[in-house]
């Protein structure tokens, strides 16, 4: 697939357009958003990624668009994962509702960034090592394997502490930080003296978390998609609609009980079929002699399909659950209100 700098040029035009929307319309003047804002630009922006499979499809044709529909759900329901983490991180920061938006905004620009930088870097090392994919299939079994642990031991519950990283220590440790938020600024000049606050602190929490958080979608992608272009679609479209996302599912996390064995199943599936891509292209002389392995692959159509169902059953089996697990709580509320007037 040929892709043009037109192309290209379109593309960073959209998402460039989006951002300075998000920024101008919405972050510029701090607010907390209603459910129904943020319902609508979820839904807004839900729309605007899956008619860009349209236009790949009648720009070039439905195996390319198949493959941005499949990498655009993968990124999108790993971004789910990612929010636990955002929640966290502001929450542990404390910041105001109506200033989320603006971290929010920020960290996604900053996630856009350097996950651009390793697209690049993932096609040249893919170009010159096909054996690389041997690496990138083992790394999201694992990943699998530890979503699935996770799940098991946070019994669904999806809670976790929140501990700065390395960026974020540094910061406090080089820069005089003030006690508290002064509106929404980052930088604060008191007495001859500038001073970073709690803000610029977030910000850089959110933006360096999702340096670990690409660490495992982008070999995801590219177990989907070899194209520099639809990789970096697709995740552009997960990534921008995640503020509104945020606003919308706030508080509902916890209700997606089983997440992380979707997520485990959806990895392991990209993670398997890398290893069989693997193979299918194997150069490695202790491998079969460095000869190619003829092992079936699956194709784009069954990839996408198989990820469809994983995140329906997921997101169902999920719903079904925290519903009885609310009418027990009732239920046990109840009786217990019942023994209380007997008594």
């Amino acid at each position: 697939m040929e892709v043009s700098l037109l192309a290209w040029f379109a593309l960073s035009a959209l998402v460039i357009s989006l951002l300075v929307v998000d920024f101008v319309g919405h972050v510029r003047s701090p607010h907390a958003p209603t459910m129904k804002e943020a319902s609508l630009w979820s839904l807004a922006y839900i729309g605007l990624a899956v008619s860009f499979g349209f236009l790949i499809w009648g720009f070039w044709d439905s195996t390319h668009a198949i493959q941005y529909w499949a990498g655009w759900i993968t990124e999108w329901s790993l971004s789910l994962d990612n929010l636990f983490v955002f929640v966290i991180i502001l929450s542990a920061f404390r910041v105001p509702r109506e200033f989320q938006q603006k971290v929010l905004l920020i960290g996604i620009v900053l996630s856009l960034v350097f996950r651009f930088i390793f697209i690049l870097v993932g096609v040249v090392i893919i170009e010159r090592f096909v054996w690389i994919f041997y690496i990138f299939g083992s790394f999201l079994l694992y990943t699998a394997i530890k979503q699935a642990m996770e799940g098991i031991e946070s019994g669904g519950q999806g809670e976790e502490e929140y501990k700065e990283n390395l960026m974020t220590r540094l910061a406090r440790k080089i820069f005089p930080t003030t006690n508290g938020f002064v509106s929404d600024r980052m930088l604060h000049r008191h007495d001859g003296k500038t001073y970073i606050t709690p803000m610029l602190l977030v910000i850089i929490a959110v933006g360096t978390a999702d340096v670990m958080f690409a660490v495992d979608s982008i070999p995801a992608i590219f177990g989907l998609t070899k194209v520099p272009f639809i990789v970096f679609a697709a995740n552009a479209f997960s990534l921008l609609g995640l503020r509104q996302l945020y606003f919308v599912i706030d508080g509902l996390l916890e209700r997606l009980a089983f997440l992380h064995y979707g997520l485990a199943a959806i990895l392991g599936f990209i993670g398997v079929k890398l290893v069989l891509h693997a193979l299918k292209e194997n150069n490695l002389p202790f491998i079969n002699g460095g000869e190619h392995i003829d092992v079936w692959e699956p194709s784009p159509n069954f990839s996408l399909v198989f990820i469809i169902v994983s995140l329906s059953i997921t997101i169902i089996a999920s719903i079904i659950y925290s519903s009885r697990k609310v009418e027990e709580a009732v239920s046990s509320s109840q009786e217990a209100v019942e023994e209380g007037q007997q008594k």
